[in-house]
């Protein structure tokens, strides 16, 4: 079984940043790709930012310019970079580590990010 843990949630301020971590229980690199949900309230939970094990990110539009995922391949964690939030970035934010073959996708238990003044 795969651990995700992710961490660096909380309060901000509109126009704050914060950086979310998600460190798994295994290496990183054993996945094909790591990746970062959200859910807000009332809503669907929606992709912000993935990377493949090659190394090609893709974001959300809505986070495109203020967002950036990152890993540490030695740390076996991936980073979440949010700058200049806004309060719609209010949700709880997802780790996910999936295989393409055999297809297996991991959670985490997820990490309320608050944007509000």
């Amino acid at each position: 079984q795969v651990q995700l843990v992710e961490s660096g949630g909380g309060l901000v301020q509109p126009g704050g940043s914060l950086r979310l971590s998600c460190a798994a229980s295994r290496r990183i690199s054993s996945f094909n790709t790591m990746g970062w949900y959200r859910q807000a309230p009332g809503k669907q939970r929606e992709l912000v930012a993935r990377m493949t094990d090659g190394g090609s990110r893709n974001y959300a539009d809505s986070v495109k310019g203020r967002f950036t995922i990152s890993r540490d391949s030695a740390k076996n964690t991936v980073y979440l970079q949010m700058n200049s939030l806004k309060p719609e970035d209010t949700a709880v934010y997802f780790c996910t580590a999936e295989r393409t073959w055999p297809s297996t996708a991991y959670w985490g238990q997820g990490t309320q990010v608050t944007v509000s003044s």
